[in-house]
């Protein structure tokens, strides 16, 4: 199996051959590899927040990750499931459900492969899959929505559970005169926010429950199971009770354990190896230029996000 390091290499050697663009030949070329291998379409969507920090406009799940899906999705034989490599820490769940849902339109079957993290609203991408190939050090995250709040020190991100808490609690306790920061809380947590924060956490536990059913366990005849497992996975991966933290770390071993259909990469050893040579590939893309975001098929057409 090809390591980060053996990548590197081929990409040096590349470059000392005169390629002006090794990171791009080298990550194609083993995106055409993978799905010769499987005989699938093949799309990378990877963001580079694993090396670079801040611009989440760049880096996270946005709305114009739609219009890269449909850009390297054109061509592609659609009589062909596809196989989407994920590498993101998330973002909007409206902008997740735009691409899952252009995806299923567009292909007979979406299998998600996580080289190494897919979090958040990347988790709910994943459990619109067929199946999730995870490797032994693959992870995926809860679904509980984010928000952005504007307060005194500038823009944060919460999890709209640990908002609606702080809120009731601050409401509980701003008379206190012992308490009155609580009173600078509810100045900047009005109640639309409290409903908002109600709405995006129903909305993602309806589309990962949605998802489920529809596609990674639509052959199962048992209704009533059925039912019950996609309930019983959406509302868990919903609940901020049961992580504390949005970067809560959810391995294979407990993806399968909450009945999620999860596949081994390491079951086939080929597989592995293009899998993982496309995601160290990508990887060095974004640690040695300016790519932020990339989004490409197997026949080398690209979106890619540059931070300017």
């Amino acid at each position: 199996m090809p390591t980060w390091s053996e990548i590197l290499t081929e990409l040096q050697v590349e470059s000392a051959q005169g390629n002006t663009s090794p990171f791009d030949s080298v990550r194609r070329k083993y995106l055409l590899k993978l799905s010769e291998k499987t005989q699938r379409n093949v799309i990378l969507y990877a963001s580079a927040f694993t090396q670079k920090g801040g611009a989440p406009e760049l880096l996270s799940v946005t709305e114009e990750d739609v219009q890269g899906m449909m850009e390297v999705s054109h061509g592609l034989d659609k009589e062909k499931p596809v196989d989407l490599i994920v590498h993101s820490p998330g973002g909007s769940p409206e902008a997740a459900e735009g691409i899952v849902e252009y995806l299923h339109a567009q292909f007979p079957e979406v299998r998600v492969i996580i080289p190494q993290i897919a979090m958040s609203a990347a988790t709910m991408i994943a459990c619109s899959g067929s199946s999730i190939v995870m490797g032994k050090h693959s992870n995926i995250g809860p679904v509980d929505p984010q928000l952005i709040i504007n307060g005194p020190t500038g823009q944060t991100s919460n999890p709209a559970k640990a908002i609606i808490d702080q809120f009731y609690k601050a409401l509980k306790e701003v008379n206190d005169p012992d308490k009155q920061a609580w009173a600078i809380l509810l100045n900047q947590y009005g109640p639309s926010i409290i409903t908002q924060c109600e709405n995006y956490i129903q909305m993602s536990e309806a589309l990962v429950r949605d998802w489920l059913a529809r596609f990674m366990f639509k052959d199962m005849k048992d209704s009533e199971q059925k039912e019950s497992i996609v309930n019983k996975i959406a509302a868990f991966l919903a609940n901020h009770d049961n992580f504390k933290s949005h970067g809560r770390h959810i391995s294979r071993e407990k993806a399968e354990k909450m009945g999620l259909r999860i596949e081994h990469l390491e079951d086939d050893a080929d597989f592995q190896d293009f899998v993982l040579s496309v995601f160290h590939a990508t990887t060095h893309a974004f640690s040695s230029t300016p790519a932020m975001k990339i989004i490409e098929n197997q026949n080398g057409k690209a979106f890619i996000k540059i931070q300017n």
